[in-house]
């Protein structure tokens, strides 16, 4: 076929050309033929047939294209009405491409069934479409029409909403051509309050169709509106719409990716079925993934509407937005569908959410269709994508939000920010598989109360990377933060205890035990928790950290709990190592280890807590039980008073090697219940050695011991400098801690 080039020849005989020449014919006619800049005419010695000649400004667009155009970059054209490409043409922009509308609402360019536009933008040279006003404003002309063959729920051959071409069919892979690097400004023009132009309507479009890197800016209307059909949506960006920013509609079933959205009036997505019958088929369907949305949004991230449809959405960002998902109380269609499980969001974040935010406001029993978690939505959460640079306008491009939400799960690899500040708003659990990754400097507040709390299931990682002058900082969000306000760190492995295999751990639920010694959960260093120990009952309170069978090939030193208002750390079996741990201001025991804990613990600085500073147990149900706690710990200071003994040797204690022992200010040192008759056995057998324990300050009526057995060598006095620096400070905890 014939191809015309716009700067030299346009043979389109349906074509109407409008041409301003400048002399004095007044003579415009239509273009049947033009070459070389000339039209219609003798000029400068050219023989023109004998009639008036005229400048061939081919840079015109209006009318209907029925054949093979492409547009030449070096021009920028003008829309001056309807550009309709039929079936049977298309139209080809080249990279760097603008096209500026004069003609108001009757400027819009459109393809119709069986025609085809290629719009070859590139990431740093894209096709622009906008307004040829001085001052540009939403609204100023229509938009891009794309009507083709491919199934929707309107019915077949269905007339268009605006451009009044037909749309709608059977082949789903119909092509309507490609579109890549494309930005569309200042559309939306109105004909009346139900036909209005979207920055990019595509009514029926079918799969064979390429679609991405579409941006719309500033639309009156909604931004990207998809009206059935199957075409993919991929790498879009919708800034400013003054409706939805992108929507879609009338059983599309096509999927998206990487939407970055910002600034929109209403809807971030609305998401439906059909207006006249939320039923009707086929059901819109669709998988999107990687999606952010900055608000504020006056309809929420998401508008389930008009029976929904059947949605999964992963990777679901969101800031300063507050209202997560709206559905309407009287659409019971959508309700259904959410009660059927047919609306599924994974990994939706919240940030910088505003006061009166709400994640839904769907009322139904079924409340779990969507899970919280860690989400980089378009790529760098609320900031711009990178996907994005180059080729669009108006992005923010500033950072990350200041804030945002953590709950959920995480199966993946997710890696925290620490420009930003993470409220911990429920549970948040890293399952088998994932890993979770929290660099220096992180902050993390808990607002959920007792349903908030971080846990890592057996076969999960977590990696705290902090620094000495830089840890990482879970912590109450409360403005008066007091002991109990959160659960706390929760860690579970494969390692043995004696409490069996596949056990389930006292808080979070999770199964723990195994028979791996080595299991690896992970690395933790440099990190403080703060205000935890909420409480669920006498029996189920958490800790600041809790180690559930965590195995040896795990790293956890330099770890602090401060005001926790339970233990400030406990071991509960496992074989992993504890090294330069601190726990001040504890509502229970400071550090407590029991099941059969076999690792070992050097440099513990222990102050402030209720109950004792180390209680050190084998079994509560059987003293007896194996593996037995075995452990050697060196280099340990507490500071009282305590009201259980600097080491409380209980329920069977075990095989306790204690060396560097130094004690201020306590009335107790060793404490053995006189009923525990396995632990007597084992201090009469010589397991348990304290060698050598200093005392410094001891209140009145103060004890070495309280065990009244006949072996009371188990304990040497000798001069010790205990953590570091007797009962100050260590060095080695400068920068981190907190409250020493």
């Amino acid at each position: 076929m014939k191809k015309t080039i716009f700067n030299f020849m346009l043979a389109l005989a349906t074509t109407t050309l409008l041409v301003s020449c400048g002399s004095d014919d007044d003579n415009n006619p239509t273009a049947a033929s033009c070459t070389d800049g000339i039209q219609n005419g003798d000029e400068e010695g050219i023989d023109c047939g004998g009639t008036a000649c005229q400048p061939c400004l081919a840079n015109l667009l209006s009318g209907e294209v029925a054949t093979d155009v492409i547009l030449d970059a070096t021009l920028e054209y003008e829309l001056t009405g309807a550009y309709v490409i039929l079936d049977g043409g298309s139209l080809t922009i080249p990279a760097g491409t603008k096209i500026k509308a004069t003609g108001g609402t009757a400027a819009y360019i459109a393809v119709a069934q069986g025609g085809q536009i290629f719009v070859n933008g590139t990431s740093s040279n894209p096709v622009v479409m906008t307004s040829g006003s001085e001052n540009p404003a939403a609204g100023d002309w229509g938009g891009l029409v794309i009507c083709g063959n491919a199934p929707t729920n309107k019915g077949v051959s269905v007339t268009s909403e605006v451009a009044d071409l037909t749309y709608g069919g059977t082949n789903a892979n119909d092509n309507s051509g490609s579109i890549r690097y494309l930005r569309v400004e200042y559309t939306g023009a109105t004909f009346s309050n139900d036909k209005e132009f979207n920055g990019v309507s595509l009514f029926g479009v079918g799969a064979g169709t390429t679609f991405e890197y579409v941006q719309s800016f500033f639309g009156g209307d909604d931004g990207i509106e998809f009206f059935g059909g199957t075409v993919k949506g991929d790498y879009l960006v919708s800034i400013n719409s003054g409706d939805d920013s992108i929507d879609f509609a009338d059983g599309w079933t096509g999927t998206g990716s990487n939407w970055y959205i910002a600034g929109g009036a209403k809807a971030g997505i609305e998401g439906s079925n059909n207006g006249d019958n939320g039923n009707a088929a086929p059901v819109t369907t669709t998988t999107l993934s990687n999606i952010t949305i900055v608000g504020p949004v006056s309809e929420g991230a998401l508008y389930y509407k008009e029976g929904g449809g059947n949605f999964t959405i992963n990777n679901f960002y969101t800031s300063n937005v507050d209202l997560g998902i709206k559905v309407k109380d009287t659409d019971l269609e959508a309700a259904a569908r959410i009660e059927n499980g047919d609306l599924d969001i994974n990994d939706i974040q919240f940030g910088n959410v505003p006061a009166g935010f709400q994640i839904t406001d769907y009322t139904g029993s079924n409340q779990s269709f969507y899970t919280e978690g860690v989400a980089t939505g378009a790529g760098n959460g609320a900031a711009s994508p990178d996907w994005a640079a180059g080729w669009t306008v108006g992005l923010d491009n500033s950072g990350p939000a200041s804030t945002e939400n953590l709950a959920g799960e995480v199966s993946g690899t997710v890696s925290l920010n620490a420009d930003v500040e993470y409220l911990l708003t429920g549970s948040f659990v890293v399952l088998n598989g994932g890993v979770l990754n929290i660099p220096a400097g992180t902050t993390i507040k808990a607002t959920g109360g007792t349903a908030a709390y971080i846990a890592v299931a057996q076969g999960g990682k977590i990696n705290i990377e902090g620094e000495a002058n830089n840890p990482v900082v879970m912590t109450s969000g409360s403005a008066n933060p007091t002991a109990g306000d959160w659960g706390g760190l929760v860690l579970c492995g494969y390692a043995p205890t004696n409490k069996g295999v596949s056990v389930t751990s006292e808080v979070a639920d999770l199964t723990y035990g195994g028979t791996d010694a080595n299991d690896n959960s992970g690395s933790i260093r440099y990190l403080r928790v703060e205000y935890t120990g909420a409480t669920f009952s006498n029996d189920k309170e958490f800790n600041g950290v809790s180690l559930f069978g965590i195995g040896a090939g795990t790293t956890f030193e330099y770890v602090q709990s401060l005001h926790g208002g339970d233990d400030g750390i406990e071991f509960f079996g496992g074989s992993v190592s504890g090294n330069y741990l601190v726990s001040t201001g504890s509502g229970d025991d400071s550090i407590d280890f029991a099941d059969g804990w076999t690792g070992n613990g050097s440099y513990w600085y222990i102050k402030d807590g209720a109950k004792a500073g180390i209680e050190g147990s084998n079994n509560g149900d059987n003293g007896n039980a194996t593996p037995v706690t075995t452990t050697t710990l060196s280099n340990i200071t507490v500071v009282g008073p305590v009201s259980e003994g600097a080491l409380y040797y209980k329920e069977g204690g075990g095989n306790f090697t204690v060396t560097n022992f130094y004690t201020d200010g306590i009335d107790l040192g060793v404490k053995v219940k006189d009923t525990d008759a396995e632990a007597a056995v084992r201090i009469e057998n010589g397991d348990l050695s304290v060698n050598p324990m200093q005392f410094d300050n001891p209140l009145a009526g103060w004890m070495v011991t309280d065990y009244p057995g006949a072996n009371q060598n188990f304990v040497v006095q000798g001069p010790t400098s205990g953590a570091g620096n007797g009962a100050a400070a260590p060095t080695w905890a400068a920068g981190w801690t907190s409250g020493l």
